[in-house]
């Protein structure tokens, strides 16, 4: 149903940009008032630049539209003399504003397209052009059908290794139009040969809106989503959470000042130290999960085991966990290592090794002879990790191996809130669905009204990541909101050992062209 009112909100929307539009077409012989009928503009359209009705069919295909109509503009203009590539390219761009200027500049009437002149292009003019239908082409590609990525950490492994270039589907959920449009091509938030520039100008912002997809987000979907917590980053230390980083500096500058420590002054010391910026949703860093529960869903970790509304979850084949090995005293040869495909972990002694392990995997290990206990390694409930989410160690005594239960925020869904809870949903009040929100007197003001209840605007999901004791996941930093989401990871096409070189079989020829489960 969204898909069908989007394809027949097509010819409606292209009535705005005719709007602008109207006295060319009277100049070339239409009527003003029939280039403001919907559907009936767009036949009149195509028919004026003498274009194969083909390009109706088109312009009502998501994203294949967007370069349909600005080959329409072209053509338009085409018809009036303007030739040169700085027209084409600002009517394409900037039709609101080409239109009128060009009926207030133009007093040419109407050219058939039989009779327009033909351009001789210079090699230079063909380059050019060829080059600019690629990047648009490539763009479209990219934005909204399907976008390559590559896997940088192990927070996937087994399922997926360090090395891993896979695709992922904007079409799954539908593809997101972008809130900063004016960026540099095909780069995300950082130029090229820069360390720290930004890729993007921060205007103009556009408002969040996800185009009709395939499907929606389903629970054990590997999805590539925006970093919640990438909107603030220390470009010294991107590979670390800003707020984790904030609090463990309150932490030092508490037990180092005492009774004359002042709330704010490890973050003061945090902007004094590096450079700190914010970044828009699309612009955030890409991170790659399994959703192990949807909106709605009510989540609880017991020992390590993730339970869904009560049940216990189906685990993911390769996840794993980090054991506890003991041995007679004896190591692990690398045939052993390579083997077992272990990359993490370490030696504590000479019979005391902490490897990250899968259930099979743990079989194999239990069968060495040299093995005497293998011991997962559990926090138990109750004992309090301070970067665990919410980061309220009063009434949250959460750790990774024991969280929960929790019901994750879904549309429409009305919660009361308290100054117990409220730690689990501040973010989510103030920056995810931008409110203005305050604690006073230990009482929550939302928009400077006394509130007891809040009701969710967005569906939120839970991601972990499935080398469980080795991902900084919801966990850590709690909801991903809807207007996060990138898209779903669907196919490995190339997999490389980052360990090795070419000549030591770089390549994991066992990896490539799999598909993600």
């Amino acid at each position: 149903m969204d898909l069908l009112i989007f394809i027949l909100s097509i010819p409606v929307m292209l009535t705005i940009p005719a709007a602008f539009a109207y006295p060319l077409f009277e100049k070339a012989g239409i009527p003003g008032w029939k280039v403001l009928i919907p559907f009936y503009n767009l036949y009149l359209w195509i028919k004026l630049v003498e274009k194969s009705y083909w390009w109706y069919l088109w312009m009502i295909i998501p994203f294949i539209n967007v370069f349909t109509f600005m080959l329409l503009c072209i053509e338009l203009i085409k018809g009036f003399g303007k030739n040169k590539p700085l027209d084409q390219a600002l009517v394409a761009l900037f039709p609101f504003i080409y239109f009128p200027w060009l009926n207030k500049n133009t007093n040419t009437s109407w050219i058939e397209p039989a009779k327009q002149e033909k351009i001789k292009k210079t090699a230079a003019r063909e380059w050019v052009d060829a080059i600019i239908f690629a990047v648009i082409a490539a763009s479209i590609i990219r934005i909204f059908l399907m976008e390559a990525y590559t896997i940088p950490t192990s927070s996937m492994e087994k399922s997926l290794l360090v090395g891993d270039y896979l695709f992922v589907s904007k079409m799954a959920y539908g593809p997101k139009s972008p809130q900063t449009p004016l960026a540099f091509p095909f780069v995300h938030h950082t130029l090229p040969l820069t360390k720290f520039t930004k890729s993007y100008l921060n205007w103009p912002k556009l408002p969040y809106h996800r185009y009709p997809g395939f499907g929606i987000v389903k629970n054990n979907d590997v999805v590539v989503f925006n970093y919640p917590s990438g909107d603030t980053v220390v470009l010294e230390r991107q590979n670390e959470d800003y707020y984790q980083i904030v609090r463990d500096k309150e932490t030092e500058m508490q037990q180092r000042y005492g009774v004359k420590y002042k709330k704010g002054m490890g973050r003061d010391a945090i902007w004094k130290l590096y450079q700190v910026t914010a970044r828009p949703v699309d612009k955030r860093e890409n991170y790659i999960k399994r959703c192990v529960a949807i909106a709605g869903d009510e989540i609880e970790i017991i020992n390590q085991q993730l339970h869904i509304n009560g049940l216990a979850a189906e685990n993911p084949e390769d996840m794993q966990f980090m054991y506890d090995i003991y041995t007679n005293g004896t190591g692990f040869n690398k045939r052993i290592i390579d083997k077992l495909n272990i990359t993490e972990g370490g030696k504590m002694s000479n019979s005391h090794f902490i490897i990250p392990l899968s259930a099979e995997k743990k079989k194999i290990m239990e069968s060495y002879s040299n093995v005497k206990k293998v011991e997962a390694r559990i926090q138990p409930k109750g004992q309090i990790y301070s970067p665990i989410f919410p980061h309220d160690t009063t009434n949250f005594k959460w750790n990774q191996d024991n969280f929960g239960p929790l019901t994750i925020p879904k549309e429409g869904v009305t919660i009361a809130i308290n100054m117990k809870n409220i730690a689990l949903y501040k973010k989510l009040i103030s920056k995810y669905e931008n409110n203005d929100f305050e604690v006073k007197n230990n009482k929550i003001f939302i928009n400077g009204e006394l509130s007891t209840s809040y009701t969710f605007k967005q569906d939120y999901f839970w991601m972990m990541g499935d080398n469980r004791h080795n991902s900084a996941d919801s966990r850590y930093w709690g909801f991903v909101p809807e207007d996060h989401v990138v898209g779903k990871a669907v196919f490995v096409w190339l997999s490389l050992d980052p360990n090795k070189g070419l000549t030591d079989g770089k390549i994991r020829w066992d990896k490539v062209f799999r598909t993600i489960q």
